[in-house]
């Protein structure tokens, strides 16, 4: 019987939601800054902006956790704990939304992909 690995490759989705976020906070407000004349507003929206967050960081969670248990290293978890509390620090100061949030997307970024790379070593 051929064994096939079905692994979900959570370092991946980690990345590409960092990267939506990114997005979101960077250009969603150029982009769909006409929103609030249809009575919709997600911009400012601070039950979503947690939501996503919180979204954020389950699947960080999630990822590096199982890395971790494989690769025994603490770095990924380290990097990815910074690029959150900057992440956190972007909704709570909001005059230094773009500063904290490029450190917040590097952090959490290069958390997943030394933890992609870890992984990759170790299998």
């Amino acid at each position: 019987m051929i064994k096939t690995k079905n692994k979900f490759n959570w370092d991946a989705l980690g990345i590409t939601a960092s990267v939506a976020c990114a997005i979101h906070c960077a250009l969603l407000p150029f982009v769909l800054s006409s929103l609030p004349l249809f009575g919709i507003n997600i911009i400012d929206n601070s039950v979503f902006e947690y939501s996503m967050i919180f979204i954020a960081f389950i699947i960080g969670i999630i990822a590096l956790s199982k890395g971790k248990k494989l690769h025994h290293s603490s770095k990924p978890m380290f990097l990815f704990s910074i690029g959150m509390v900057f992440l956190f620090g972007k909704e709570i100061f909001h005059q230094f939304h773009l500063i904290l949030l490029i450190p917040a997307v590097f952090f959490i970024l290069y958390g997943h992909f030394i933890n992609f790379k870890l992984v990759k070593v170790h299998e």
